[in-house]
């Protein structure tokens, strides 16, 4: 208790280095080693030094563990093979009869998980705009037992009061759980707004280099803990060390990075809100952005994602997105590399027959870490193609 006390009193910038990793016992190895193993010798029948089985417990899992409950500050978290696996566990606390309120625009694999996988199960989904609380408030229902919502959304990058909302949950008796993909705990922490769950995909901003998948949920309830924890094993979509390796190493420029990819986008989204090709920038550091001053508020930055819609509507788009030469055309985020994405055809394909449609002309960017000036010449080559 007084270790996790002393950590929830450092910088987060201190914690990404240092939370959840101690020097090696045996070789004082700075980095947490990887447990390439699949069992554990026991020194009797069922006994043994807290591990017995990789799928239960490894080592370099709980270090990984350790670090991003730190970085949430929450108590605990779980981790898993990817940030799907990660939103299909948690929901497996739901079960036939309940009820989901879920945002109306969230990641095309989040509908597709809930709309074409669990609905089977029994359990129901309303989708609504999370940026309205009262719309919320009149979705709920006697038998909502989850509000889920993402904030910054993807793609349309809205903003919903996390505090307003937990509210709302917690006095219909339901639980409140955040995707915090797009922010990270650098840029948000929704436990301390009131949310129950923070969910994260850690291929994107946590691991941030695009060589590895992997999901987690950090929590402070110890009950509902003990669920997750066994439904973890039973499930079993678990992370292996090498992957929990490579998200620990992201981990430690975790707070460099969003400190760069917020800089660099703050000055794309500028350039683009005044280039004659583009329509519309969606941009919660913009003074145009319809939450702009909730963000200022809820976020320490406005994050490194922008979307943007062209003139020249979905055709111009396909070009821009062929175009780009350092913005590799790809899905995925939050790498230290910038990437482009027409979002209708590729990350939501999945919602393109559903209210949650996204418009066919809307281009999203990932901004990395390189030169920003080269990073606006490169947009600005393309732009320069369809104007």
């Amino acid at each position: 208790m007084k270790e996790q006390k002393e950590q929830n009193e450092l910088h987060l910038e201190t914690l990404v280095v240092h939370a959840g990793v101690e020097p090696d016992p045996q070789t004082g190895a700075v980095m947490t080693p990887i447990y390439q193993t699949s069992t554990y010798a026991q020194a009797d029948v069922a006994v043994h030094k807290g591990y017995e089985y990789s799928r239960t417990d490894n080592p370099t899992r709980t270090a990984l563990q350790a670090s991003l409950a730190a970085l949430e500050g929450g108590k605990y978290a779980l981790a898993f093979a990817s940030g799907m696996a990660a939103i299909d566990t948690l929901l497996r606390l739901l079960g036939a009869g309940d009820h989901v309120v879920c945002g109306n625009d969230v990641y095309g694999g989040t509908f597709r998980l809930f709309d074409k996988v669990l609905q089977k199960y029994g359990v129901a989904f309303s989708f609504v705009d999370t940026t309205d609380v009262t719309a919320v408030r009149e979705a709920m229902r006697p038998n909502t037992k989850l509000v889920w919502l993402e904030t910054p959304t993807n793609p349309m990058l809205r903003i919903s009061d996390i505090t307003a909302l937990a509210d709302v949950a917690h006095e219909a008796g339901a639980w409140l759980g955040v995707d915090n993909t797009f922010a990270s705990p650098v840029l948000q922490r929704p436990l301390s707004l009131g949310a129950d769950f923070v969910v994260h995909s850690t291929t994107k901003y946590i691991g941030g280099h695009s060589d590895v998948v992997g999901g987690a949920i950090v929590l402070n309830d110890t009950a509902v803990y003990e669920q997750l924890k066994f439904l973890q094993n039973a499930v079993g979509a678990v992370p292996g060390p090498m992957d929990c390796f490579l998200t620990l190493r992201g981990i430690k420029t975790l707070a460099l990075r969003m400190r760069q990819h917020c800089q660099n986008a703050m000055q794309i989204a500028q350039f683009l809100a005044d280039h004659p090709a583009v329509a519309e920038v969606i941009y919660p550091g913009l003074e145009s952005h319809p939450q702009h001053e909730l963000a200022r508020r809820q976020m320490k930055a406005p994050g490194g994602m922008i979307s943007f819609i062209l003139h020249g509507g979905e055709a111009a788009a396909r070009v821009v997105a062929r175009e780009t030469k350092l913005f590799t055309l790809a899905e995925s985020l939050g790498g230290v590399e910038s990437l482009i994405e027409l979002p209708a055809p590729m990350t939501h394909a999945s919602v393109a027959d559903s209210p949650l449609a996204v418009d066919p002309g809307l281009v999203r960017i990932s901004v990395g870490i390189e030169n920003v000036q080269d990073l606006i010449a490169d947009l600005r080559q393309a732009l320069g193609k369809v104007v």
